[in-house]
Formats: C-alpha cells, sequence, structure tokens
C-alpha cells in the first residue's frame, strides 16, 4: 500500500507546524499544476517535495459516449494497477463524478462486472480524491477544444465506482473529508453507496469523523432468499438488522435533504415481480424516509437479464401506490461499459450491453 502525500511529508518534515500541510494540500485544488508553483511554502520545501507525485493517477485510456454526456477514464495508480472513474453530466448543467475505491471488490454481487475482478487492493485518500481533481483539470482541456464548450462545474460526487467504500472505511472518511473541505461541494452532494456492510454503518452512527454525506445502500430485494442469490455476502439475519440499523439511522440524522437510499437492480424474473414489490415497499414503510431507486441492470456478461420495461414500470407503480418514494435511474455511458455495475478493468469491458429504456427521473 502507497503511503500518502501526507504521509510522505510528515515523514519529511516531523516536526512542521499542522498549518504547514493544511497549505499544501490547499494548492492541490488551486490552479498550481506542479510542486514549484506552490508559493505559499518556501522553496526549500518544494525542492524537497519534488519527488512526491503531484497527481497519484495517470490517464491511461479515455473513453467519451456518442452524445458526449458520458466520459469514463481508465487510470493508473500505484503499482501499476487501474481503475476506472466515469464524469457524467447531470439534469443542473453541472457534472457528477463516479469515483471507485477499491481496485476491484471482493463483494462479488452478481450483476457487477467489478466484483467478478475480485480484490487487489484498497486505494488511499490521494488516489480518492485525486479522481476529481484530474476531472477537474479534464474539463478545463477539454473545454479548450474548437468549438467545445461544457460546464466546469463539477456539482455532485457518488462513491459507486469500483470497490466497497465501507470496506476503505478510514481511507474514504479522510478523502470526503478532505474534499469538504477544499471544494464548494456540500454533504448534500456527496453519495456513498455500500452493499450494507452492518459493522461500518454502525460505526458511523457513534464516528465523530464521519461526515453525514448521503448514503445508499444496495438492497436489490427485501427478501432474504432472492437478495442472497443476487449479493452473495448476504446472510439470513441482514435485512432485519438493517432494518433496525436505519430506524436508528435516520432518527439520529434524518431530516428533511438528509434522506436514506435503498438501491434497486432490475433483474428479469428475479426481483421484479409483484411480490418482491410488495415486499419492498412494507419494508421501506416500517423504516420511514427513505426512497427506493431502480436502476436498469446493464449487461455484464454474467447471468441475469433485464427486467422488461413493462415490468419495471408496473414495479415502480406498486410501490408508489403504496406511498415508496421511488426514482428510475437514468442509464448513461452504456456505449462505453460507464454504466451502473459494468467499470472493470480495460481487458474486460468491452461486449458490454444494457438495457435501455425511457428514464422517468434521473439521480
Amino acid at each position: 500500500m502507497p503511503l500518502t502525500r501526507h504521509a510522505q511529508f510528515q515523514l519529511l518534515f516531523p516536526d512542521e507546524p499542522a498549518f504547514r500541510w493544511n497549505q499544501i494540500e490547499s494548492s492541490f485544488f488551486s490552479s498550481a499544476k506542479n510542486w514549484s508553483e506552490v508559493t505559499a511554502i518556501p522553496s526549500a520545501m518544494r525542492e524537497r517535495l519534488s519527488p512526491i507525485p503531484w497527481m497519484s493517477v495517470e490517464l491511461v485510456q479515455m473513453q467519451v459516449s456518442k452524445n458526449g454526456d458520458t466520459h469514463k477514464a481508465l487510470l493508473e495508480v500505484d503499482g501499476g494497477k487501474e481503475i476506472e472513474t466515469v464524469l457524467m453530466k447531470n439534469p443542473r448543467g453541472a457534472w457528477t463524478i463516479c469515483v471507485s475505491s477499491q481496485v476491484g471488490c471482493a463483494m462479488r454481487c452478481g450483476f457487477c462486472a467489478t466484483g467478478k475482478m475480485g480484490l487487489t487492493r484498497s486505494l488511499i485518500s490521494d488516489e480518492i480524491v485525486d479522481q476529481y481533481r484530474f476531472w477537474g483539470d479534464y474539463l478545463l482541456t477539454y473545454n479548450l477544444q474548437p468549438k467545445t464548450f461544457v460546464p466546469l462545474r463539477i456539482s455532485n460526487i457518488v462513491f459507486m465506482g469500483m470497490g466497497e467504500p465501507l470496506a476503505n472505511y478510514e481511507a474514504v472518511k479522510e478523502s470526503l473529508n478532505t474534499l469538504l473541505a477544499h471544494t464548494d461541494l456540500g454533504k448534500t452532494r456527496i453519495t456513498v453507496s455500500t452493499v450494507g456492510v452492518l459493522p461500518r454503518l454502525e460505526q458511523i452512527l457513534t464516528d465523530q469523523d464521519w461526515p453525514h454525506v448521503r448514503l445508499a445502500v444496495s438492497l436489490h430485494s427485501a427478501i432474504a432468499q432472492t437478495r442472497k442469490q443476487i449479493v452473495p455476502t448476504s446472510y439470513d439475519d441482514f435485512l432485519p438488522k438493517l432494518e433496525d440499523w436505519a430506524k436508528r439511522y435516520l432518527t439520529k440524522f434524518g431530516n428533511r435533504r438528509h434522506h436514506l437510499t435503498f438501491e434497486y437492480v432490475m433483474l428479469k424474473d428475479v426481483n421484479d415481480t409483484p411480490a418482491h414489490a410488495k415486499a419492498l415497499a412494507l419494508f421501506v414503510n416500517r423504516i420511514g424516509h427513505v426512497r427506493v431507486n431502480l436502476i436498469p441492470y446493464n449487461l455484464t456478461g454474467v447471468e441475469f437479464e433485464c427486467s422488461e420495461d413493462s415490468a419495471i414500470k408496473q414495479f415502480l407503480a406498486a410501490l408508489e401506490d403504496r406511498h415508496v418514494t421511488t426514482t428510475r435511474r437514468r442509464t448513461m455511458g452504456s456505449d462505453i461499459a460507464a454504466a451502473c455495475g459494468q467499470l472493470r478493468d480495460r481487458y474486460k469491458t468491452r461486449d458490454l450491453a444494457t438495457c435501455e429504456s425511457p428514464a422517468t427521473s434521473s439521480t
């Protein structure tokens, strides 16, 4: 595991006051492009810092969707490992970025291409934060192309790329605090998605250093047997434990703008039946201020099939009839294998397809 820039700075300058690192960290989000441009610190210090990489990620390959609203970058991190991160134009005239938190993933969710990779290693906080910095630089450069104008603002971040964020808890927490301190992003503009790592969810309830950004739990079924079929790491009493945690979480942190989201990928004849809709509505209504986000399944070369568009509409209507606030994710980037569940390494992202369907809303 590589050392963070902060750890390397402390090794080089163990007696420097804390404000010095704050000056350096702020420079990563300024117009500076390398250590020599960090004029807030002495030149001798800049020279000693110069061997430390200014950016911890390096572009290997860029793909842009046909309509230009989705950009996917393959980035190399320390040790020659590779991750993918996605930039998506959002309905507010700005951009959302989807960041990765691990190289691969150990959760093995059946619908997810990343899960088929297994876990190589977790990312350090620099490698997470630098995905944001990479896209900021990219937008500036992209905007300079002839006859091109794009909005420059990154208004949202979703931790929904490669990896399970709560399995990399400390680095994700550090990256969240860094982004909140040095960007104009607010807590309601960042969403961390998790398959439901209950020990870490419990930790969030009492961790004074965890910033209470929005959380999205990948539920995928409110019937235990079905969920275990989709998410192999699930277990018999996961759902009652999640329900108990969710009630306590919303009691402590829930408000009009801070809700909990359950994500639900739609799989044909697996979790899209009326019985599954009823079970999900009952589960949500017992908890309270929860939203359900239905995700059309993006083919990843595995055993599941897309739910029919009519089935998704009926499922959504069944939830709304039971007073469940429900959205349907707008599929983006499927032509470059950048849609939900499709991120993987560069050798295995070809020949993937998606369930293309009209969007009723987007996230």
